[in-house]
């Protein structure tokens, strides 16, 4: 077992998952409108007034994760009323809910008020909380300091020693 981060001045970070990640989805904004399109927020309005965002910031982080492919654009229409368009998640935009979880568990332990958290997530079939585990894929929970960083297909190498 070999700790790629004994090697950390060898390798590029130029391609960091977490960076792309928060260059899609790393502002207040985009995070607390995934957040409510996880809740069922569909309609522009509606994201603007539940995240507490203007018009013109709404429709960049929208078009943002639109593009991204986070969330799609459908058309609806209201009897009587020109065609609009909804915002809903996609498969990629679905996928992001451990990410807001671990955000809210970190939050109800760690940023909450002496109240506690305003909101519990809970299991359909059981009513427990719901948590973000880590856990390998041999199906074992792996706590902080059980793990070590591996070279992925994506590594870039620089240096002298480099391929």
């Amino acid at each position: 077992m070999n700790d790629l981060l004994t090697e950390r001045d060898a390798w590029s970070m130029a391609n960091c998952s977490i960076a792309r990640t928060l260059e899609i989805a790393g502002t207040r904004t985009a995070l607390l409108i995934l957040r409510e399109a996880f809740f069922g927020t569909r309609r522009f309005d509606d994201f603007a007034k539940r995240v507490g965002i203007g018009e013109p910031a709404a429709s960049a982080r929208l078009k943002e994760l639109t593009a991204a492919g986070l969330l799609e654009r459908v058309p609806y229409q209201e009897p009587g009323q020109r065609t609009r368009h909804a915002y809903q998640l996609t498969e990629k935009g679905r996928d992001f809910l451990p990410v807001l979880v671990a955000l809210r568990q970190w939050g109800d332990t760690w940023a909450s008020d002496e109240q506690g958290p305003p909101v519990v997530g809970r299991h359909i079939g059981c009513s427990a909380a719901v948590h973000a585990v880590l856990r390998c894929d041999d199906g074992h929970d792996v706590r902080p300091g059980d793990s070590f960083i591996d070279a992925g297909p994506g590594l870039i190498r620089v240096g002298p020693d480099s391929p």
